[in-house]
């Protein structure tokens, strides 16, 4: 079995720092939006996807450097702010299976997220929505991870935090494991994900282990 793990919000708790960045600079450039709309509409979406729903809903072209503008202050506050997700170094490890990341973040995004939360040794393959034509809620990046990996999705087990990435996880024909211990995660998060699909959602990551050999 190959667990595959999404990034923001399942490894490191970056989802509450970046959805009060978007919603800052969002709102500077005249669209006001809340870090609360922001971790509504957009968690578990890529970059390419956030900038098409803001454009096609505000009937507007974002400045071309809309993104650098967001990673630059985002990579700054990952530096100094971001934290992993309580307990998920020690749940990874006493796991058994062959791991990946495979996340709607860019390379870079992603590659500083585990760097600062001392997560990088663990995983050896890490995946990008980059890297695919479409994002999730789309299978791609997750099939794509599983070709890489040289493993059939049936045999994949992905933990996410999103509803984007569980549709995503279930459109790959991948079990999945839903995840509500982020700081952006709401006492409503866990039917949210429920009503996504995922009939196995955890709040703490000491309850990973259970739920991953409860559904090997």
């Amino acid at each position: 079995m190959l667990l595959i793990f999404d990034c923001d919000g399942v490894l490191v708790d970056s989802e509450p720092l970046a959805c009060k960045v978007d919603a800052d600079i969002l709102t500077d450039l005249g669209l006001p939006y809340t870090a609360d709309d922001i971790a509504r509409q957009f968690v578990g979406k890529s970059m390419k996807d956030m900038i098409a729903r803001i454009e096609a809903d505000h009937a507007c072209t974002l400045p071309d450097d809309f993104a650098e503008q967001i990673n630059r202050a985002l990579f700054a506050r990952f530096e100094t702010d971001l934290k992993p997700i309580a307990g998920v170094r020690d749940a990874i490890l006493s796991l058994p299976y062959p791991r990946c990341v495979a996340s709607s973040s860019v390379p870079e995004r992603i590659a500083l997220s585990l760097r600062v939360t001392d997560l990088a040794d663990l995983f050896d393959n890490v995946f990008s929505a980059t890297q695919v034509r479409r994002g999730k809620p789309a299978p791609d990046l997750f099939l794509h991870a599983a070709g890489q990996m040289g493993v059939s999705p049936e045999e994949c087990l992905v933990v996410e935090d999103s509803p984007a990435g569980v549709q995503a996880a279930l459109a790959a024909d991948m079990r999945v494991i839903g995840f509500t211990g982020g700081g952006h995660c709401g006492p409503e998060h866990a039917e949210t994900l429920r009503q996504a699909g995922a009939s196995i959602i955890i709040e703490r990551m000491a309850e990973l282990k259970d739920a991953v050999l409860a559904s090997a």
